[in-house]
């Protein structure tokens, strides 16, 4: 598992398990009301709020807490999130960047603080750790879009960067500027992605050896399971056999 890509885990995300299906339901429901506050209430015509509804379909969230979701952002007493990125150090110097929305600053910045500390870590201050990230767009589909020269073929027409396919799917990279743009092309030839959104890709993964692995899932643990949490990333890579020994 290396921290440079999707399914290597460049993010950190807990599966749809039964006892974090409402939880991870709960996060995707404050981006597509978010999404869709910040810009019109319509897919077409919101790129981040297409983005939005993608990565809920991706997790099977049913259609109606979709239509809620939207719907909440058209409300006069909608509650209102502050988009904000914290920084740090989790165990063996993986850097971490952190994406919240938030109602409190303060409550966020206070308990995210207290996670990184138990879990061996630390929280700095802002970038501290991103300039050892790129902010890229990242387009994900499944193997079934179709073989490898297929989708590269289809993604260096649609005016993408990069592409890396496994036995999993397919990621294909972007300009953070392109991202909706080439989203968009590849959807005659390759249909609709599982997910097009801007993340940060690591230009350096940091070996993790078995005793800091320990460690770090547990901060990465914490931080998922805190309700402001959206989005981990960290340029971690944990050898296969580790992983596998870990259950992971």
């Amino acid at each position: 598992m290396a921290g440079h890509s999707k399914f290597k885990n460049i993010m950190y995300r807990k599966g749809a398990q039964d006892k974090k299906r409402s939880k991870l339901f709960s996060k995707l429901a404050r981006e597509i009301t978010v999404a869709a506050k910040m810009g019109l209430p319509e897919p077409d015509k919101n790129p981040r709020l297409r983005a939005a509804i993608s990565a809920a379909r991706s997790q099977s969230m049913p259609k109606d807490n979709i239509e809620r979701a939207i719907q909440k952002s058209q409300g006069g007493d909608a509650e209102s999130y502050d988009e904000v990125r914290y920084e740090g150090f989790g165990p063996g110097g993986v850097a971490i960047i952190v994406d919240a929305l938030t109602d409190n600053r303060n409550r966020t910045a206070s308990d995210l603080r207290m996670i990184f500390s138990k879990s061996g870590g630390n929280m700095g201050e802002t970038g501290s750790v991103n300039y050892m990230f790129e902010h890229v767009g990242l387009i994900t589909y499944t193997v079934e879009a179709g073989d490898a020269d297929t989708v590269f073929e289809a993604a260096l027409e649609a005016g993408a960067e990069n592409v890396e396919s496994t036995s999993e799917g397919h990621e294909i990279y972007t300009s953070a500027d392109d991202l909706h743009e080439v989203a968009r092309a590849l959807e005659p030839s390759l249909g609709e992605s599982q997910s097009a959104k801007l993340t940060w890709h690591a230009k350096d993964p940091v070996p993790v050896d078995e005793e800091a692995a320990v460690k770090l899932f547990k901060l990465l643990d914490a931080l998922d399971d805190n309700d402001d949490v959206q989005e981990i990333f960290g340029n971690y890579d944990v050898p296969d056999a580790i992983m596998e020994k870990l259950g992971g």
